[in-house]
């Protein structure tokens, strides 16, 4: 039943890998993204019955398979980010919003356009943290680069 929605969700995550021109096996591993993404949001939304952490999580998770497919692939993370984030943006949200609003029913225009804020707002912090957390991963496994603490720039 779970299965379902996940193959719907890689495959129009394909289908914007086809329209942002991204190439070979990269489109595949977005697509996995895509699908990664949408099977933490189905889980955890049935599990804690709330949209915003479930999309925290979710954007989270496919920040993470973001930065660790940039890496094998050697190409930035915004290839995968972009692609694989998209079947997590509250465009239903964003619609019933506007749709309430012209119906003039502006208390439950209200609440949805909130909610659709903070899911929004939730899918931005979960790409935040995830690159932040990389950043710095990346920035400590590099030992030349790091500066010392308390210290000046070294003269020499």
């Amino acid at each position: 039943m779970i299965l379902a929605p996940v193959a719907v969700s890689m495959a129009a995550t394909f289908g914007f890998t086809i329209i942002l021109h991204i190439r070979g096996v990269k489109m595949l591993a977005a697509a996995a993204g895509g699908g990664i993404g949408w099977l933490v949001y189905l889980v955890l939304f049935k599990v804690t019955s709330s949209a915003t952490f479930a999309s925290f999580a979710a954007s989270l998770a496919v920040g993470v398979f973001s930065e660790i497919m940039a890496a094998a692939f050697k190409s930035p993370a915004t290839v995968f980010t972009v692609c694989a984030i998209i079947p997590l943006v509250p465009g239903s949200g964003i619609y019933y919003t506007m749709w309430e609003s012209i119906q003039k029913n502006s208390a439950k225009s209200i609440s949805l356009g909130i909610e659709t804020l903070f899911i929004a707002g939730a899918i931005a912090m979960g790409l935040a943290v995830s690159s932040s957390v990389f950043r710095i991963i990346s920035a400590a496994a590099k030992p030349g680069k790091r500066k010392r603490p308390g210290r000046g720039p070294r003269r020499v």
